[in-house]
């Protein structure tokens, strides 16, 4: 992988490291839940617990 696809690549990852974090904040604020799907098994998760 060439240098410029590094890059490109680490943005992509930050920029979703940043819009997961926002999300969590949000659903803090709103006491609200998140859903997670781990190995085809669902998990609700009060935002709060994270």
């Amino acid at each position: 992988m060439n240098e410029e696809m590094k890059e490109v690549e680490q943005k992509i990852l930050q920029g979703l490291e940043l819009a997961f974090q926002r999300l969590v904040e949000e659903k803090k604020r709103e006491d609200g839940e998140l859903v997670f799907s781990k190995g085809g098994k669902i998990y609700k998760v009060k935002a709060r617990d994270l």
